[in-house]
């Protein structure tokens, strides 16, 4: 990724981490924990695409596994983001944008469900059967219904200033960015598709305008060969 990536990547995730560690986990919600880190990741990996993805889980998996209370192993939160955050960078279309909010909220209901399923099955292979002695299906279903409803708050806010970033012209992305730039929040309603448009009427109005020049010096000269010949008819 790009430094401008980096940094606002870097700076949201530890934004979430804190906001996590500090509010959300001492709500005492039955279930599982609203889970903020698990929404900025993904909505980062519906902008940047799976490399970006990726590696943003990676690193905010990380910061998650070292920062206190944390009393799993080091690297194991590490992995379920990184995974999680390159299957949902995959879902990122060929155009940069989602047209409707279908797309993202699927991709938030599966990486809750598959970041639970991850989480517990990592570990399990080390040991750990916390995920078991809780309730495996309380988790799953209480995690998923935590961050579907908090996602409309937070994974809208996100995506929009990491598109606002990518269409900044100091960053030099050319046209890409200015398309994804110009709906930050297109996941909520579609595009219209006036940009493409425009263009087509410019090029449109300059040939009408070239037609009628052309149109014009044709008629001229052909005034002015009908009074030389009237002229010579005189003579």
């Amino acid at each position: 990724m790009r430094v401008s990536r980096t940094l606002l990547a870097a700076v949201l995730v530890v934004v979430a981490l804190v906001l996590q560690v500090s509010v959300l986990a001492r709500l005492q919600l039955p279930g599982a924990v609203p889970d903020l880190l698990l929404l900025t990741v993904l909505a980062l990996a519906l902008v940047y695409g799976h490399v970006g993805g990726c590696l943003t889980g990676f690193l905010a998996g990380l910061m998650a596994d070292l920062a206190p209370p944390a009393d799993h192993a080091v690297g194991r939160y590490a992995l379920v983001l990184c995974v999680i955050g390159y299957a949902a960078g995959l879902t990122k279309p060929e155009n940069g944008q989602h047209r409707s909010a279908t797309v993202p909220m699927l991709v938030v209901a599966a990486g809750a469900a598959s970041s639970t399923l991850l989480y517990a099955g990592v570990g399990a292979l080390v040991g750990d059967t916390a995920a078991r002695d809780v309730g495996l299906t309380n988790l799953l279903v209480t995690a998923t219904v935590y961050d579907l409803l908090l996602a409309p708050f937070t994974v809208p806010l996100v995506m929009g200033m990491a598109r606002r970033l990518e269409s900044d012209p100091l960053s030099g992305d050319g046209g890409s960015g200015g398309s994804a730039g110009d709906t930050s929040v297109s996941w909520l309603g579609g595009g219209t598709g006036l940009r493409t448009r425009a263009p087509r009427r410019t090029r449109y109005g300059k040939a009408a305008r070239l037609g009628g020049q052309r149109s014009t010096l044709l008629s001229r000269s052909a005034r002015n060969r009908a009074g030389r010949i009237k002229g010579v008819k005189r003579l």
